[in-house]
């Protein structure tokens, strides 16, 4: 399920934002909103992308969050015939918006 990014700046304040490093430069963003995890959209109701993290922080810079997160989640295991595992391989870090933008 998809938010528009319009009305999740109307929230007071949103629980967690991630920033998804899908692949090699490509980030997607969703937030965590009374426990339920949605992807934002655009006003268009296309999923928020961009190739440049900076770029993604801009456009939910107006976004009040308790927490922002980068995470990545590896398919190597799968990829060099590893044992499947139980839980994801994920790793989640704390991002600061640094205001570079």
């Amino acid at each position: 399920m998809a938010i528009a990014l319009a009305k999740l700046e109307k929230y007071f304040s949103v629980e967690k934002l991630i920033y998804h490093s899908v692949d090699l430069s490509l980030y997607q963003v969703s937030a965590i909103i009374d426990g339920a995890e949605h992807y934002v959209s655009d006003n268009r109701g296309q999923l928020l992308r961009a190739f440049n993290l900076v770029e993604l922080q801009k456009q939910l810079s107006s976004v009040k969050a308790e927490s922002r997160v980068l995470r990545h989640t590896s398919a190597y295991d799968e990829m060099i015939g590893g044992p499947e595992k139980t839980s994801a391989n994920t790793l989640e870090v704390p991002l600061a918006d640094n205001e570079l933008y």
